[in-house]
């Protein structure tokens, strides 16, 4: 049987840690920062969990061997 692949799009944009939880990055920090507050930029810098079991499940199907 041929080796599964992983979806490159989902490699770069999640991680799956030792204990099997999925994390991700939020979104609206690319550009006009000068408007955003300081506290939210430096909260949405670090990796969030994906809490929806649905998604969770997806993610690791796209990622069969975990993320790189």
């Amino acid at each position: 049987m041929p080796k599964m692949k992983t979806h490159k799009g989902a490699a770069k944009r999640f991680r799956i840690t030792r204990t099997g939880k999925v994390l991700r990055m939020k979104g609206y920090r690319g550009h006009n920062k000068q408007k955003k507050n300081k506290r939210t930029l430096r909260a949405q810098g670090r990796m969030h969990e994906v809490k929806n079991l649905g998604n969770q499940k997806r993610v690791k199907k796209l990622l069969p061997y975990g993320s790189p």
